[in-house]
């Protein structure tokens, strides 16, 4: 099985626009399992999103960062969110 055919397995978890004028976005991203679904990172909003990032003043530039975008980048991602989201669900209620 191709690389691509692998990520295409769970196809709620992989999405590919090779029509994007900026695919691929980050420089040096295997375009054969790139994965496009999260454009925008759901994890930007948080502070320490665990990805590889450089701060430009008080914006996160995550140019360097493939995690979302690589095979399995789908469940760590939701993973973190969820994670995130139990985290501060326990502090609302105490």
């Amino acid at each position: 099985m191709d690389k691509q055919s692998a990520c295409q397995e769970a196809s709620h978890a992989f999405y590919q626009n090779r029509a994007c004028k900026y695919f691929p976005c980050h420089p040096g991203a295997d375009t054969d399992v790139f994965n496009c679904l999260f454009c925008y990172c759901p994890l930007y909003f948080l502070e320490d999103c665990e990805g590889d990032y450089d701060m430009l003043g008080p914006i996160k530039d995550c140019t360097k960062c493939l995690k979302p975008h690589h095979p399995g980048g789908y469940e760590r991602t939701v993973s973190r969110l969820k994670a995130e989201m139990a985290r501060r669900r326990r502090e609302w209620e105490k």
